[in-house]
């Protein structure tokens, strides 16, 4: 024979092996579906131990959890983010099950882990009604955001923000969140006391998705610690601390500064969307200290951080919406609090200069390639280019807001000053007129009358470059 050999035939027991074997998958998965059932069933017995287990050695060994059965619980974590997997948990009526795991079981690992394949499960829309419909599961997750074992809370967090982003059940957990207060107080202590910054990031996502969707619970959570009175300490040591919302972002803030960029953008907004309410305005200048904190926080980001003159121009396109939020809440206490000295000691020709050359780079951000065949290529570009031109369009306008506000209050002295720094050099004044024309004309036009007066040549050569401020002057 000039061939190979055929193989052997396989027996009727090997035929009947591999169908087991195809039969015990999960779905598309070659997961077993008997393994499964063994890891869940030992978790079980953790929580339910037989009865000739004492008290003592039950809570000895819910504190920790075996190495092995650890190992095996993590590989159901990891397989969770399989949507057959996902399907096949819920049809096996694990969050139910999990459910007891978390009312009953004091070891912090077994918690995380629990929560963690939770927040998996959670990323199908199916899932996640479905685990939002009961109420009873619901109670349970919220009381995990009250954890003391920051992993615990990282996921809770995690499973949370996973349910607040589907539009059938965030409602559903607005509601849940609204009834129980000591959420409010559960997020404000982890934002003035962690140094976890991954935890930072991911309550302030949740926090910041809350007020986003729902104006109603944001000003609650903005009124609560607020009828105590400012000036009162708490002399009793004991007693609960009164938190209130601003102060514990400006300390999350700080804390992911530096090591979390995105983390920073998320708490800018939170500031933000608090300024687009009165009482939120308020509560960020209504006590001194708390709106010094804010401005010295947010005048060094823009002054010392963002943007800067070393940066090539193309940096604005990482951090317009950081910059838009921090602007508008800088603008936001600026207008509100104009006769505060934080406000006034050296402020206004550095924030002129940062906000000038956030329009400058812009100017640079929003040209359009040369190569017209490049720019059409995909549609994919075309919108990605069009998200990008919105976000900057919005860092425009709240710039310019910003800038005009400024303007308006510069002094003959300040300009002078101004001038022989370089912050209103005749570059910088073009292009700040560029932009607030003709949206900000009487502005434009009251500076030109000061910078006449301080450098008369200067103001001319402003107004050859604008005609409309020559023959309107």
């Amino acid at each position: 024979m000039d061939r190979n050999p055929s193989p052997p035939l396989r027996s009727r027991d090997e035929e009947e092996e591999e169908e087991a074997a195809v039969g015990d998958c999960i779905g598309s998965t070659v997961y077993s579906k008997h393994w499964l059932f063994g890891v869940l069933t030992g978790l079980m017995q953790i929580v339910s131990p037989e009865n000739s287990k004492s008290s003592s050695d039950h809570e000895e060994q819910q504190m920790e959890l075996d190495e092995e059965m650890e190992n095996e619980i993590c590989r159901v974590w990891d397989m969770s983010m399989d949507e057959d997997v996902a399907l096949f948990l819920h049809e096996f009526n694990v969050p139910e099950i999990f459910m007891g795991i978390l009312a009953k079981s004091k070891c912090p690992r077994l918690r995380e882990i629990c929560v963690g394949i939770l927040g998996n499960m959670a990323c199908f829309q199916e899932i996640c009604v479905s685990i939002s419909s009961e109420k009873n599961l619901g109670q349970v997750l919220l009381y995990c955001l009250c954890d003391s074992d920051p992993p615990t809370l990282l996921e809770t967090s995690r499973l949370l923000l996973t349910c607040l982003s589907q539009t059938e059940v965030a409602v559903v957990w607005v509601e849940r969140i609204r009834e129980h207060p000591a959420i409010y107080d559960s997020i404000c202590f982890i934002m003035s006391s962690s140094t976890n910054v991954d935890l930072l990031v991911k309550v302030g996502e949740v926090v910041d998705k809350l007020f986003d969707l729902d104006e109603k619970l944001m000003l609650e959570w903005i009124r609560n610690g607020a009828l105590q009175p400012l000036d009162q300490p708490q002399e009793d040591s004991e007693q609960q601390p009164v938190f209130r919302i601003v102060p514990c972002v400006l300390e999350a803030a700080k804390q992911v500064r530096s090591e979390n960029p995105e983390g920073l953008d998320v708490y800018m907004h939170i500031l933000q969307l608090l300024t687009t309410v009165d009482d939120g305005i308020q509560a960020i200048v209504r006590c001194p200290d708390t709106g010094k904190d804010t401005w010295n926080l947010l005048f060094d980001l823009v002054c010392h951080e963002f943007c800067q003159s070393d940066d090539p121009p193309i940096i604005l396109q990482e951090q317009k919406t950081v910059l838009a939020s921090v602007f508008s809440v800088l603008s936001a206490i600026y207008a509100s609090q104009a006769e505060q000295e934080y406000l006034k000691i050296g402020k206004d020709l550095p924030l002129i200069d940062s906000l000038i050359r956030v329009l400058q780079n812009m100017k640079h951000c929003q040209k359009k390639p040369e190569n017209s065949a490049e720019s059409n290529t995909e549609e994919t570009k075309k919108s990605d280019l069009t998200q990008d031109d919105f976000h900057l369009k919005i860092l425009k306008d709240i710039s310019c807001e910003f800038l005009s506000n400024i303007f308006q209050v510069l002094t003959k002295e300040t300009v002078a000053q101004g001038l022989k720094e370089g912050q209103l050099s005749k570059q910088k004044c073009s292009c700040a007129f560029e932009n607030l024309l003709p949206l900000y004309s009487p502005v434009v036009e009251d500076f030109l009358k000061i910078l006449r007066e301080v450098d008369k040549t200067l103001a001319g050569n402003l107004e050859e470059s604008f005609p409309s401020l020559k023959v309107q002057t």
